[in-house]
């Protein structure tokens, strides 16, 4: 028998109203205690997640980051970028207590009133590199996404001290402070398994020239296997570093057809993954590779990726060091800010963004 759909918004703009206008969000409809999944969420069967896609026996690798000049650690970090597009690392340079502080700020946040946090909505907020939003691009989607979150774009300390909420600002300087140290010793290894030895300051600010991090609320979900959490995507980053709590969710594309790997919360370690600049800037060495997020029936979750991006006026394609090696490209230059425009224009579709820098 079909679930019994929630009476109070079988209107759509009174839905649109309570979640995006009065910002609510999913988090307020899941407060609600409703019992069945507003139909504006009900996902079309092929976005569902299917159990028995799910390769149980299959785990992405997990990196031990403290000798990360041995040759070795190298090798495998360039091998899970070229593989599996994700692994995870631990005992890196990222103290714990930073990313406790972190998810403890992300929950402060997603507590305050909604009046409160629509100050920094679409509508409200004085900056776009301040923004509370619901699901990924509302106007362009068929069905809503369970998600609500906070994206904060890095310009300077004084303007995220002027126009940051004060509940996660400092926590969120931090974390993203204490994980350049990584962020750096990642690019550098991964840069060296292409043959380019030297990072210069063009370089650097082509790979790492522009910054945002997300705060992400998952809230518990009624009928959880009729919806998503995050459609399928793979990100538009040089790398992503995500911490995620212990609640699990996250589901990357397996190397064959339909087939979904869990990456599994591990205390105090971090998930990075190849975004589209870098398959892009590796000419397809590095692999971006789709992934989702599934939404929880009886847990809240939350999560807090770090997106490292070339500028918005920097021009991407292959690196010139692998071109003159004689390498055939198979993208174009593409200006990065068309290449994100692209990426929010549409709603989530897969590697479907990657194919407007193919040549």
């Amino acid at each position: 028998m079909a679930p019994t759909r929630s009476e109070p918004f079988d209107d759509s703009s009174a839905l649109i109203d309570f979640v995006i206008n009065q910002g609510n969000g999913v988090k307020g409809l899941s407060e609600m205690g409703l019992k069945a999944l507003p139909k504006q969420y009900i996902q079309p069967l092929e976005e569902r997640m299917c159990m028995t896609n799910i390769l149980a026996q299959e785990t992405i690798p997990i990196i031990d980051m403290s000798k990360w000049e041995d040759p070795q650690v190298g090798k495998s970090i360039c091998d899970a970028a070229s593989k599996w597009g994700f692994f995870q690392i631990v005992n890196h340079a990222v103290p714990v207590q930073v990313l406790e502080n972190v998810k403890d700020a992300t929950y402060r946040f997603f507590g305050l009133p909604a009046e409160v946090k629509n100050k920094y909505s679409k509508g409200h907020s004085s900056s776009n590199n301040v923004r509370f939003g619901t699901s990924f691009t509302p106007q362009a989607e068929k069905a809503l996404e369970w998600k609500d979150y906070l994206s904060l774009f890095y310009v300077s300390e004084e303007e995220a001290s002027a126009l940051w909420p004060s509940v996660c600002r400092e926590q969120v300087l931090d974390y993203m402070k204490k994980s350049e140290v990584v962020i750096k010793q990642l690019l550098q290894v991964l840069m060296k398994g292409l043959n380019v030895n030297e990072i210069d300051e063009t370089k650097e600010s082509l790979l790492m020239g522009s910054m945002r991090t997300n705060l992400n609320y998952y809230p518990i979900c009624p009928n959880p296997e009729l919806t998503v959490g995050v459609g399928r995507h793979s990100d538009v980053s040089t790398l992503t570093i995500l911490l995620q709590d212990e609640i699990g969710g996250l589901y990357v594309r397996g190397n064959q057809g339909d087939n979904w790997i869990h990456v599994p919360p591990i205390k105090g370690s971090l998930v990075i993954n190849v975004g589209d600049a870098l398959q892009i800037m590796s000419n397809g060495r590095y692999r971006s590779v789709e992934h989702r997020v599934v939404a929880n029936g009886s847990k809240n979750r939350i999560s807090v990726p770090i997106f490292v991006n070339p500028r918005p006026t920097d021009m991407i394609g292959p690196l010139p060091e692998l071109v003159a090696s004689g390498e055939k490209p198979i993208y174009k230059q593409v200006l990065y800010s068309d290449y994100v425009k692209h990426f929010f224009r549409k709603a989530h579709d897969g590697k479907k963004t990657v194919e407007f820098a193919e040549l």
